[in-house]
């Protein structure tokens, strides 16, 4: 009888948010350090991601895990580094013991702000190394020693070859969404840096991706000490909880139904996915024609201006973001209500990719896709993908609301920045003006020559210095042997 009315009560209590498991962080022998940073991070239970993954990785094996934007695999990562760094029996002075290399800035920037909270209390130095971002300054952080380097491939590849990043103290290896820096080109990059590194037997890897494609199997195969292969299902972390619906609508009409959608929806935080840079200056610019508080978001975006557009977006003030899906990587926020597709996806994996951004820790989101004649072609396949029929819904005439934006302005023509370009680009069209026009040959056949019909040739016109070579009567030439040419005869 004491026991119903005890498990009644822990049935009503129920604080853990359903997505959680039972599986908490200090029912691992984790240092005290790491223990508190978990707790002023908020984090009190495992997601399935970590609940799988700490067990192996603590004990320092390899692990290749799958897993979804926002299922917890930054922590499960990072509280491995950290933890292994402070167990070790000794430290290269001066040199990084960590490497964490992530696709984008964005994404990079995310987890260096989540590994700054968790390694507050270790004494363990973070620096971010990422392109737009001062070399020099970022140079200098490398050159007075660092522990946990989080980086994007490119920059530090740079700082590799200039002598500035060491690599013989690395213990730990992280690759973070493998299948995005596959996706953006950077195999080779990878591969580079991976040879660079301590032999697979003298550190710790792992990887992390939404699909263990067969790309980035190679790359496990290749460069990690026999992983044990961890998957939290795409279904069970990313769908769930999310209501897709699918719009089929022309593309002279996207804009009026995205009006209507923004203004029937109960939204609070929108982030809008557009297939390419173009059409993100396109819509931001409509939207904002509309009084619709919109901002742009693209790779191409200066570094500040970028971060910036983030920390708004995150902090409330920013309430609708257009995004392509390269910029959009690193985008972590869980209070995103609603994701809407203005344009299909060409990659089906992108499409979870985006509408992963909702519904995040446990909440519930919605999905809104338009389906228009350009893109409708990748929605078979896509559903193929996905396995199952995204609902469709028809809308009704009055959904449709009129655009009021007006011309979008033409873009000004961006300025070379070097001016050494500037220099060479004027020589080289100085060089173009003063080039003689290319004069026509004069053709040496005529209709009707042969029956003597063609017109009479014409001498060659003499010029002024075979003029002055020109021998005078009763004067022997002493410049036979410096004849000047002339032209042809026609």
């Amino acid at each position: 009888m004491s026991e119903e009315p005890q498990a009644s009560l822990e049935i009503q209590r129920a604080l853990k948010p359903e997505f959680l498991t039972h599986t908490k962080f200090e029912e691992f022998n984790l240092p005290a350090a790491v223990l508190s940073g978990l707790n002023e991070a908020g984090f009190t239970y495992c997601t399935p991601i970590q609940a799988q993954t700490l067990p192996v990785l603590l004990t320092g094996r390899d692990v290749a895990g799958q897993a979804q934007t926002g299922t917890g695999k930054t922590a499960a990562f990072l509280v491995t580094v950290i933890t292994r760094l402070l167990s070790a029996p000794e430290k290269s002075s001066g040199l990084p013991a960590a490497i964490i290399i992530a696709p984008t800035r964005e994404l990079s920037h995310q987890i260096y702000e989540e590994g700054k909270i968790l390694a507050r209390h270790t004494g363990l130095s973070l620096v971010q190394v990422v392109g737009g971002v001062d070399y020099l300054k970022q140079a200098d952080i490398l050159r007075r020693g660092v522990d946990i380097i989080i980086c994007t491939p490119g920059r530090i590849i740079d700082y590799y070859k200039q002598g500035i990043f060491k690599t013989e103290g690395i213990k730990a290896l992280v690759i973070d969404e493998a299948d995005r820096l596959l996706d953006l080109g950077f195999a080779q990059d990878m591969r580079y840096l991976l040879r660079k590194l301590p032999p697979y037997d003298k550190r710790q890897s792992m990887l992390f991706s939404a699909t263990l494609s067969y790309r980035v199997m190679e790359l496990t195969y290749e460069y990690m000490n026999l992983p044990e292969f961890i998957a939290v299902t795409p279904e069970t972390v990313t769908v769930e909880g999310i209501e897709q619906e699918l719009y089929h609508v022309g593309t002279d009409k996207k804009v009026s139904l995205l009006l209507g959608l923004l203004k029937r929806e109960d939204w609070g935080r929108a982030l809008i996915f557009v297939n390419t840079k173009v059409g993100v200056d396109h819509l931001t610019h409509r939207l904002k024609g509309n009084g619709w508080p919109a901002e742009g978001i693209t790779g191409d975006l200066p570094q500040r201006k970028r971060f910036q557009l983030m920390e708004k977006f995150k902090k409330g003030q920013l309430k609708i973001l257009v995004a392509t899906d390269v910029a959009s990587r690193g985008i972590h926020v869980e209070d995103i209500t609603h994701v809407i597709n203005y344009d299909l996806p060409q990659d089906s994996e992108n499409y979870v990719h985006r509408i992963g951004r909702t519904a995040r820790a446990g909440k519930t989101g919605r999905a809104l896709s338009l389906a228009c004649e350009r893109y409708v072609f990748h929605l078979e396949s896509l559903e193929e993908w996905l396995g199952s029929k995204i609902p469709v819904v028809w809308p009704e005439d009055d959904w449709y609301v009129e655009d009021q934006s007006g011309p979008m302005a033409p873009r000004r023509k961006t300025r070379l920045k070097s001016t050494t370009r500037r220099r060479t680009r004027s020589v080289q069209n100085k060089q173009r003006d003063s080039r003689r026009p290319m004069q026509k040959p004069r053709s040496s056949h005529f209709p009707g020559a042969f029956f003597g019909f063609g017109p009479e040739p014409v001498p060659p016109a003499k010029t002024e210095t075979s003029e002055k070579s020109e021998p005078s009567p009763g004067k022997t030439n002493s410049t036979r042997g410096n004849k000047v040419s002339s032209a042809p005869d026609v």
